[in-house]
């Protein structure tokens, strides 16, 4: 009864955004030409050379809306973790488990309620979205956690000075001051403004996990995973200029505000592994884009400001 007052209250609250998804058709049905003369087949084929050439763009709105996480969700949050962690040596199934289990903190976003007569045969219940914070230093010995903290200090040392990566290390090894894994994902084409009434809603489930000594109360620092890019941006060699910073891109634009937060931050490449969503097919103005996922150490004092900007930011 606790997880359907929770869906019910989620619903009222407006969690529903707009949506564009993108209908991409080309020529005409052949089928209303068979009875055409040549002439008109030369004619028209001509005409229809030249729309070949262009897409017809369709916008659909389609109405979100938050849920208490369950069973069901259990393919849709994996697939939305799979984004981030790609070819990663970590127990995906684990961690979802896991994020079901503790199913009173956090949330998955939903398609609104269909029409009747509506041609769209999408599932109803597939996951866009999703939200939860894992406790990492409560559940230091679950097999997945070890494989994430593995892999977040093993990228650390790679790319950042050994004092940093030291620091990292002592931090999440520090028990009296637990670490809480913020996972916020979602498919590339659901707007940002989503993101607002989520991470409201996980700061309230926050604030009651405090009341009532919950782990995921417990938390003094965030790390996050965040799937970001990057266009390298070379100097002019004829005239000897320096090779320019390259920029960095967030895959979920509100993460950024976490980023100018961060006490500790790196970047590391995933050039190489398979990322159909968000690799190097990124392209913008053509320039394609190199994969990078980003860590980022938030201290959990510095949320409240986060929301500020993400309420200026985002809201609707």
């Amino acid at each position: 009864m606790k997880n359907e007052g929770k869906i019910k209250n989620r619903e009222e609250e407006s969690m529903a955004s707009s949506a564009k998804r993108r209908a991409v058709g080309m020529g005409v049905n052949p089928e209303e030409n068979e009875e055409e003369s040549s002439e008109e087949e030369a004619s028209e084929g001509e005409e229809d050379s030249e729309d070949s050439d262009e897409e017809i763009h369709e916008e659909v709105k389609v109405d979100f809306e938050a849920h208490a996480i369950s069973e069901n969700d259990f393919n849709g949050i994996k697939k939305l973790l799979q984004q981030v962690f790609l070819k990663a040596t970590v127990n995906i199934s684990e961690l979802t488990d896991i994020i079901i289990q503790q199913n009173e903190i956090g949330s998955v976003i939903r398609q609104g309620e269909v029409p009747e007569d509506s041609d769209d045969d999408d599932d109803p219940d597939e996951v866009f979205g999703f939200i939860s914070l894992l406790n990492l230093t409560e559940r230091k010995d679950t097999p997945c956690v070890e494989q994430i903290k593995e892999l977040i200090l093993s990228q650390c040392e790679k790319v950042v000075p050994q004092g940093v990566a030291e620091q990292l290390e002592k931090i999440m090894s520090d028990t009296s001051k637990p670490v809480g894994l913020l996972l916020s994902e979602r498919f590339i084409n659901v707007p940002p403004q989503i993101a607002l009434p989520l991470h409201k809603q996980l700061q309230e489930e926050i604030r009651q996990a405090q009341r009532t000594n919950k782990p995921s109360g417990k938390c003094h620092y965030y790390l996050m995973i965040s799937k970001t890019c990057k266009e390298a941006k070379k100097g002019d060699s004829r005239r000897g200029g320096p090779q320019k910073e390259e920029e960095l891109m967030f895959a979920n634009a509100e993460e950024e505000f976490f980023h100018e937060e961060a006490v500790i931050k790196f970047n590391y490449s995933v050039q190489n592994e398979a990322d159909s969503c968000l690799g190097g097919r990124w392209n913008f103005n053509d320039v394609p884009m190199k994969p990078f996922r980003t860590v980022m150490l938030i201290p959990a004092e510095c949320i409240n400001a986060i929301m500020a900007k993400l309420k200026e930011y985002l809201t609707v």
